[in-house]
C-alpha cells in the first residue's frame, strides 16, 4: 500500500442526478429525488478515490462502514459535488468524511470506511464463505 495522504487530504467527485438514482424499489418510485442508495453508492465512490492511489497491483479495497445523514433532496439533473475528507488513516484502513452539495446546499454529509488488503486474501475470504 502506498503512503501517499495524510489526515485532511480531499478528493472530489461530480454526478449529475438521472432518474436511475431516484429513490425507487421493485414496488415502485418513492420519491423522484436522489435515492439514499444512490448517494451512498457515490459517497463510496468518492473515498475510494483515494484508495485507488493508493492500492498496489496485488491489493484492492473493501468497504467496512457506510454512514449517510440527510440534510436536503437533490433532483433530478442537478449536479451534486462530493467533497471526500480523510479523517482517520490507520494502518491499511482508510476513513473519509463525506459532503454532498448541490451549489452552495449541503444535500448530505457521510462517513465511509475502506480496507486496502492483498487481492489474495480477499479471494480466499469469499471462498471460505462458499
Amino acid at each position: 500500500m502506498k503512503q501517499l495522504f495524510k489526515i485532511g487530504d480531499q478528493k472530489k467527485y461530480s454526478k449529475i442526478v438521472t432518474e436511475k438514482d431516484i429513490a425507487q424499489f421493485d414496488e415502485g418510485t418513492v420519491h423522484e429525488v436522489y435515492g439514499t442508495f444512490a448517494l451512498g453508492r457515490d459517497a463510496e465512490w468518492s473515498s475510494r478515490l483515494f484508495v485507488l492511489d493508493m492500492k498496489e497491483h496485488d491489493e484492492e479495497g473493501i468497504g467496512t462502514f457506510l454512514n449517510i445523514k440527510h440534510h436536503s433532496p437533490a433532483l433530478i439533473n442537478q449536479q451534486v459535488e462530493f467533497s471526500a475528507t480523510i479523517i482517520n488513516l490507520d494502518k491499511n484502513n482508510v476513513d473519509c468524511e463525506v459532503i454532498a452539495s448541490v451549489r452552495d446546499r449541503i444535500i448530505a454529509v457521510c462517513q465511509t470506511g475502506q480496507k486496502i488488503i492483498k487481492k489474495e486474501k480477499l479471494n480466499l475470504l469469499f471462498e471460505s464463505l462458499k
